[in-house]
């Protein structure tokens, strides 16, 4: 599955990666070398951090439903 950015997420991550390259590497990014790097991020780190956030995800919502659980349940006293 291919990840689509809208344009101006990509304009915005544009300018963070050429303020980036500029203060670490002291030397302009062009607007090709911005894409390509972007593309390589959004391919090798994509899934997994996807991965990651759908596990996180349903790790917090499983708690929740515990905790709720834990909150509503009261033992039956014999009659």
């Amino acid at each position: 599955m291919r990840i689509n950015l809208a344009n101006d997420r990509k304009q915005a991550i544009f300018n963070a990666l050429n303020r980036f390259y500029d203060e670490i590497f002291d030397e302009p990014l062009s607007q090709y070398q911005a894409e390509r790097l972007l593309e390589f991020f959004v391919v090798t780190l994509g899934p997994s951090v996807y991965n990651q956030g759908v596990q996180d995800a349903r790790a917090f919502i499983f708690d929740k439903l515990e905790d709720l659980d834990a909150e509503f349940y009261e033992p039956e006293e014999p009659v």
